[in-house]
């Protein structure tokens, strides 16, 4: 596993460009870092080889108008592991750690039916004797995370001028509700489609065209209007603790209502905030942290966050183990791409 002290300030460099444009052509990359070709090409395949970092299509359940929920399990000590992994192998969550010293499990569902939602919070959950409490938030509004908004840690590697010339097909998003009003459908093409980019966000218009069964200029359209229509974005999956993350945390923050937005926002401008979006319940705003140390750590929340106006309280779980992250799962701090 590749750790901050073996990555060098190309690799960095190289994910900062994959970050802007995932999908650009390592000859673009090249010519606008400076190096070879080849270079890159060995150097981004040594990045996915090592876990650092992954190139993925992520689907977004709320393009097809479906909601997605935040949930908390308080479990028995020595259960959690067991049911954070059965959980980790759905395909229907997408996040998956461990906190609070162990006994207590968060999640992202994204449910692609209500009767599947309820199957896992209505039924199989409650009924599993090592969980002793469930509590579920509904994702309201989503700040920074997905759909093509990156984690800011990495900004300030490429100039602006670097940035500007790899485009902006990985900018920002501008807000949106996070259940779409009008909800996308998918075609039998546009399931293998997302089948491959889940496998390979990079891969060519021709392995997408014979998956399925367009021509590359048909499957160059059709992934147009998915990326388009935000059904899918086409995420940087990084290994925080190789960058030199090594203190992790969820935060739970009780804001005043009026100061949702304004908080919201604020959080996602911080470079140590990788999520944060509003969702309901007690605590009306969920957001992870990454901080190189414990430290780090406590003088973020305490000096930056705290000062925020509008904060009430706010309760921060250290992470003690991350099993999946946007879908893909993690064995200690090395990403694993899927089979």
């Amino acid at each position: 596993m590749a750790d901050s002290g073996s990555l060098v300030p190309e690799d960095v460099r190289i994910i900062r460009a994959l970050q802007i444009a995932p999908r650009a052509s390592f000859a673009s990359i090249a010519n606008v870092l400076g190096v070879a070709e080849g270079a890159v090409s060995r150097r981004y395949r040594r990045l996915r080889a090592d876990g650092v970092m992954r190139v993925a299509g992520i689907p977004d359940s709320g393009a097809l108008g479906q909601s997605r929920w935040m949930v908390r399990l308080r479990c028995r000590p020595g259960s959690v592991a067991a049911i954070a992994d059965a959980l980790a192998k759905r395909d229907d969550v997408s996040w998956v750690a461990l906190g609070a010293a162990g006994s207590e499990i968060t999640c992202a569902v994204r449910s692609w039916t209500e009767e599947q939602r309820e199957d896992l919070l209505g039924h199989r959950l409650p009924r599993t004797a090592a969980v002793l409490d469930i509590n579920a938030s509904a994702m309201l509004r989503q700040f920074l995370g997905g759909r093509g908004h990156y984690w800011a840690a990495l900004r300030g590697t490429l100039t602006t001028e670097q940035e500007a010339r790899l485009g902006t097909e990985g900018n920002p998003f501008s807000e949106a509700p996070v259940v779409a009003r009008e909800p996308a459908d998918l075609t039998a093409a546009d399931k293998k489609l997302l089948d491959v980019l889940a496998a390979d966000g990079r891969a060519g218009l021709v392995e997408l065209a014979a998956a399925a069964d367009l021509t590359p200029g048909r499957a160059s359209r059709r992934l147009h209007t998915l990326l388009e229509r935000r059904v899918v974005h086409i995420d940087v999956e990084i290994s925080a603790a190789a960058l030199g993350y090594h203190a992790r945390a969820i935060l739970w923050l009780r804001v005043h209502p009026s100061a949702v937005k304004s908080v919201g926002r604020a959080l996602a401008e911080e470079p140590e905030i990788a999520f944060v979006a509003a969702v309901s319940g007690p605590y009306n705003i969920h957001a992870v942290a990454h901080c190189h140390d414990l430290d780090e750590l406590f003088e973020f929340t305490s000096d930056r966050i705290g000062s925020l106006s509008g904060l009430q309280s706010m309760e921060v779980s250290p992470i003690l183990k991350h099993v999946k992250q946007a879908g893909t799962l993690l064995s200690g701090a090395r990403l694993v791409a899927p089979l």
